[in-house]
């Protein structure tokens, strides 16, 4: 079959597909993302039919989806908020860091992959999924509870942190060398903090640039902007999805909004083939022995989560069954875990049993994340006395 004709019919196939897995996770109240990665698995390398025909596309719209998850999470947050947010929630990011960091870093020391895996499965462990705690959050009716506020600051840091982590691990997995890294690092410093400042004296400038009431140039704008900016970033080793990201927060106002409202469909497309590309290059052979393995990160990491959230809610004053809900909140890994791993394993720098190793967790902690959201208050409330349930706000 001629290679263009394949290649189409493999891409719709794929994405029609998407789109069933994603009405069945909405019907059972689950993210996609779990669906996403096992359709990968399914057509990908040792899957049960493989496809050839997609694989170039597929990279470069995974490279897209990645540049659009960060840009459309930057438009949630304004320079203020997000310096508002650290100054309040450093103490909790902290402490988050070294529990959620450590559990993954010390598995691959264990296994023997190196310290440069190390580093790759402690950021996978580490960072939440801030798409599917927004969405749990919404759907279970908790926006205007205390805890929400402990966790979106809680999920800030992250994301700062991960402006500082990805330039890192870009520079670690390149093979640079430590003063080339030391460069870098400084490099990413230097730039988040210009963006900062720039967003909170000049923001309006930025958002009118790109501003348009037509919605085709608009879109074209903003696109083309988070396109050019990320290749940008990435020249200069700091990363095309923090390029992606600052330029978000960079963008304030009417047109934050309307750019969320115009991406957010193109985001979920290009997100979601970023996820099946991810399951394509991952043998699922490479699962099943280290599922057990996987099962332990993942009951560890969960326990981490939550004592990092019951800690940050205690802090603000919120009682028992609030600061469960806020730990439970942050439990889920999904996007981001897959970003860093899908970034190490295209390196070559690590061992490919992360590829594995990484897609069996996040399998795990997408799911589970969302089921101790719903369920976890009921089963504080059985569990613990009456007296001690009574909240303060």
């Amino acid at each position: 079959m001629d290679p263009l004709a394949l290649a189409l019919i493999e891409l719709g196939a794929v994405v029609f597909c998407l789109g069933l897995l994603a009405r069945l996770a909405g019907r059972i109240g689950m993210s996609p993302i779990p669906l996403y990665l096992l359709g990968g698995l399914a057509f990908g390398t040792g899957g049960i039919v493989e496809l050839d025909g997609m694989h170039e596309f597929a990279h470069l719209s995974a490279e897209i989806g990645v540049i659009l998850l960060l840009l459309m999470l930057g438009l949630e947050y304004t320079a203020a908020e997000l310096i508002t947010g650290l100054k309040g929630s450093w103490q909790a990011g902290v402490l988050d860091l070294v529990l959620n960091f450590l559990p993954g870093a010390a598995l691959a020391l264990f296994l023997g992959w190196g310290p440069v895996a190390a580093i790759v499965m402690g950021g996978i462990t580490y960072i939440s999924s801030s798409g599917i705690a927004a969405k749990v959050i919404t759907d279970l009716g908790r926006l205007g509870n205390p805890e929400t506020r402990v966790v979106i600051s809680v999920l800030v840091f992250e994301d700062l942190a991960m402006a500082v982590y990805l330039p890192v691990l870009t520079t670690i997995l390149a093979g640079v060398s430590f003063l080339g890294g030391l460069t870098t690092v400084g490099i990413a410093l230097v730039v988040v903090s210009l963006v900062l400042i720039v967003a909170l004296r000049h923001g309006h400038h930025v958002s009118k640039a790109v501003h348009s009431e037509n919605p085709e140039v608009f879109l074209l704008h903003v696109l083309g902007a988070a396109l050019l900016v990320a290749g940008a970033a990435s020249a200069m080793q700091v990363s095309a999805a923090v390029g992606a990201f600052l330029l978000g927060i960079a963008i304030s106002g009417a047109a934050a909004h309307n750019a969320k409202r115009i991406l957010m469909p193109l985001r979920d497309l290009f997100a979601a083939i970023f996820f099946v590309a991810f399951g394509l290059n991952t043998d699922p052979r490479s699962i099943p022995p280290v599922l057990a393995l996987a099962l332990v990160l993942a009951l560890v990491t969960t326990a981490s989560k939550m004592a990092t959230g019951i800690w940050a809610a205690k802090r603000a004053g919120i009682a028992l069954p609030g600061r469960f809900r806020a730990g439970a909140a942050l439990i889920a890994r999904g996007e981001f875990s897959i970003v860093i791993a899908g970034l190490a394993v295209a390196s070559g720098s690590v061992a490919q049993e992360l590829a594995g190793m990484a897609t069996a967790y996040v399998l795990i902690m997408a799911v589970v994340g969302p089921l101790a959201a719903r369920y976890v208050e009921p089963l504080v409330r059985v569990m613990l006395p009456q007296e001690s349930l009574i909240t303060k706000a």
